[in-house]
């Protein structure tokens, strides 16, 4: 099944996505968030939906939100394609690298984005989201980790690479927070209807393509991401887990960094595709 939130900032309608039409789940759910994927929402609308109870949600002209709700976390993984981590002047990791992402950063998928005041190094990377259905903590195997995945999105992990390299003080967070720095979406897909360990992601910016890859290329995947996750957090309901990028982005030194004007679309199989405009703060 697929989910959208259809609306102004802050006033988002809930829908189920079927083909062509969007349904109003506003009887059904007060929003696509932890609440909802938790209470077996998936289920609750594919019934009523089947029953004829979703009426039609006019879409024509809508903003698309983001695709969740706010979550209470935005957890990443950092270099985990090894020709990025290559190009980014780093060895492989052995162990999963995790940083954090701000929840304020969650952002529609075509929203203009701010490039951050002081800013001379904006950069792009798609990325594969992972939607948290069901609490996880000390799960016992990466096997366990399907029954606590809700679904996948599209997500463009937006990063100042001066903030997080030069004056991070050792940590990479402040280059991963300004507002509007994660969009996401347009849709969340559950996991029957994706083979999320062989999507291909792809990049482009004004048009020129950047990034090409495919999850299958992943160091950690996603299974193993919320297990080894779930040993040193507890990850709850509607939180989103980023699992990285693969190479193409302008941290190699082959493209040069966004400005203002610029226009950033990312895509993956599957899940949808976002494009966002990039302005001065």
């Amino acid at each position: 099944m697929r989910f959208a939130r259809l609306g102004a900032v802050g006033r988002e309608t809930p829908v189920l996505v079927d083909g062509e039409v969007n349904y109003d789940l506003s009887g059904v759910t007060r929003d696509i968030d932890g609440e909802f994927f938790e209470s077996d929402g998936p289920a609750r609308a594919a019934a009523a939906l089947a029953a004829g109870e979703l009426p039609v949600f006019e879409a024509d002209g809508v903003r698309v939100g983001a695709a969740i709700a706010r979550p209470s976390a935005v957890i990443c993984v950092g270099m985990n394609y090894a020709a990025h981590a290559a190009e980014s002047g780093s060895a492989p990791p052995e162990n999963l690298v995790m940083f954090l992402k701000t929840p304020n950063t969650v952002a529609g998928p075509f929203d203009t984005v701010s490039i951050p005041r002081g800013s001379t190094k904006t950069d792009w990377e798609v990325e594969l989201g992972i939607v948290i259905g069901e609490r996880a903590s000390y799960l016992d195997s990466p096997e366990d980790s399907i029954k606590h995945i809700a679904g996948f999105v599209v997500a463009n992990d937006l990063s100042e690479r001066d903030f997080q390299m030069a004056v991070s003080g050792g940590q990479w967070s402040k280059g991963k927070c300004s507002p509007g720095f994660n969009p996401t979406g347009p849709v969340v897909v559950t996991p029957d209807e994706v083979d999320y360990a062989n999507l291909r992601l792809r990049s482009w910016v004004n048009g020129e393509p950047r990034q090409d890859s495919s999850t299958a290329d992943l160091i950690f995947d996603v299974d193993y991401i919320v297990w080894h996750l779930s040993q040193f957090l507890a990850l709850e309901p509607g939180d989103l887990v980023l699992t990285g990028t693969p190479e193409g982005v302008a941290l190699s030194g082959r493209f040069p960094y966004l400005g203002a004007g610029d226009v950033v679309e990312v895509e993956i199989d599957g899940l949808g595709r976002q494009r966002q405009e990039f302005v001065q703060a």
